[in-house]
Order: structure tokens, then sequence, then C-alpha cells
């Protein structure tokens, strides 16, 4: 395995989380990345960089199996991820860019730091926990600052928060539109985080998630109580394909035909792997495709 070169002035950022890795490169910042997550697939061509994580989950598994999968090795380790020490090692990183907001979805804190004390020179680590929109959006500033690039972190998210406020205006509120948006089907989680801003800002009501709280699992029998207008499936980590597979399925449940978005034909579904789920700058375009899919609706009300 070969070391990574440096040339003198030049920063070595590995990220441990796809999020991050789309807000490196939003910063300009793509060359400077020399380690990327076994997930890092956006802007093309990152995934052909030296991957330092590897996912202890099977390919191919069901949303179910995932589901069992998940609870029996989130009960006996504290990650789904597995942290590649002697790769991280080659590539011999100045900044280490993870998160600390879900154990699913990155590598323990105290497998970072462990093996990041073991380098030398010793990496920075820059630990991203964003739990609302505006948080996200100061995670930007907070790789930025961390890479000396602070102002083209304030430009970058000066014109995120421009096209926010665009939709937020174009759109008003639809009181009528009560929205439950899911991050999983098999079994039902109610998506939180900052995915009900997202709901709110594209006008819609979202009546089982709480903005800046976890995710939460729900039954059947609570997604019908809630008797939302439109539904929103974007499964964490699955693309619309496998989203469509799982949709299927749920029409031999007894109560996903009953409920009343299903019958009207108001369930709208985006691909989990690349929207809504990652805490970085495409949150914004999930909040625009959002919009439009709850506007289209509208006008046809």
């Amino acid at each position: 395995m070969e070391a990574a070169t440096r040339s003198e002035g030049t920063l070595n950022i590995v990220s441990l989380v796809p999020s991050a890795t789309e807000i490196v490169c939003r910063l300009g910042l793509r060359e400077s990345l020399v380690g990327v997550t076994h997930e890092c697939d956006f802007p093309p061509g990152v995934e052909e960089l030296p991957r330092v994580t590897r996912s202890l989950i099977p390919a191919g598994a069901s949303s179910a199996e995932i589901d069992r999968l998940v609870t029996d090795q989130m009960a006996n380790e504290p990650s789904l991820y597995a942290l590649d020490g002697v790769q991280l090692a080659a590539v011999r990183p100045d900044l280490i860019v993870s998160q600390t907001l879900c154990d699913v979805c990155a590598v323990p804190d105290g497998d970072v730091d462990e093996v990041a004390s073991q380098l030398d020179p010793r990496p920075t680590i820059l630990k991203l926990r964003p739990k609302t929109l505006d948080d996200v959006l100061e995670s930007i500033r907070e790789v930025a600052g961390a890479a000396s690039v602070g102002v083209r972190g304030n430009s970058v998210v000066s014109e995120l928060r421009e096209r926010i406020d665009k939709i937020a205006a174009h759109c008003g509120r639809q009181s009528w539109m009560r929205v439950v948006l899911l991050e999983w089907l098999d079994p039902p989680f109610a998506a939180g985080h900052w995915n009900p801003e997202l709901v709110s800002l594209a006008g819609g009501t979202d009546v089982l998630g709480e903005a800046g709280e976890k995710s939460r699992r729900v039954s059947w029998e609570e997604v019908a109580d809630a008797d939302p207008d439109v539904i929103v499936v974007t499964c964490c980590g699955l693309d619309v394909v496998r989203i469509g597979v799982d949709i299927n399925q749920l029409a031999k449940h007894d109560i996903w035909p009953q409920l009343r978005a299903v019958r009207a034909g108001r369930v709208l579904t985006f691909d989990g792997s690349q929207y809504f789920n990652r805490s970085g700058p495409r949150l914004i375009d999930s909040l625009e495709m959002l919009a439009a899919g709850l506007n289209q609706i509208a006008g046809s009300n």
C-alpha cells in the first residue's frame, strides 16, 4: 500500500461520513481529500479515493433483515462501521472529519480517537453533530474553519440560505397538508432531526416527526391514526428502486392500502441514499424536491 504524498502547504483530509465528503468538496477542497468511507459516492469520482471504512452489514439484506441486524449489532457493538487503521495511516491525514450524531452511520468516536492517537503527527479530528438545518449549515462553517477556508464557508452558507428563503417564501403554508415522512418502512421509522423542518419549509406539517429529535420507530397503527394527507418515503441508505420494492411489499399489509394518502396516490418517494439523510449541502436540493412535490399535490386540490 503506497503512502499518500503531500505537497508543501496542502492539507490532507479524510472524511468518515458521506455528508462530510460532500461538504469538503462543496468548499472547493476536493483535491485535499485523501480518504473516504465505503459509502461516499458524491460528487462523482470520490468513490475512487482510498476507502478507510467498511460495513459490517452484508449486502443484499432485506429491510427487515437490516433492521434486525442493526438492532443485534448495536446491542453488542457500538457501530456498523469498521475503520481500516492501516489505510488511514497510509493516507497521512492532517484533518479527519467525522460525526457523533448517529452510531449507525459512522465509525464510533472511540475507534477514531484510538487510531488517530497512534498516528504521527496526530491529525486534528473534527466531530460534527448536526441535529437541525441550522446545525447543518454551521457544520459547513466548522469544516471550512478547520480547513482554513472560513470566507469560502461563509459564502457557501449564504448561498444555501438564499435558496432556503426562496423556497419558504414561494411555498407559503398549506395548513391542510398533513405529512408523514418515513425514513424506513420495515419497520416504519418517522424521520426526525432536520427533516420535519424541511417539511415545514416546503409548506406541510409533519405529524409524526419532531425537529431536532432522533428518528423513531413507529407502528403502522400510529401512521393510520395520524391520517396524513401525504406520505413521503426516503429510506436512509436506499435508492428509489429499492424503496419501490419495499413499497410493493406493503401492498400486502393490512393497513398500508387503507391509508388515505395511499388511496389518493399521494405517496412521494425520494432517493434516501443521496437526499434527506445526508447532513450536507444537498439537503437544500432535498428541500427543493420536496417543495415541488407538495406544491404539485396542493395544486391538484
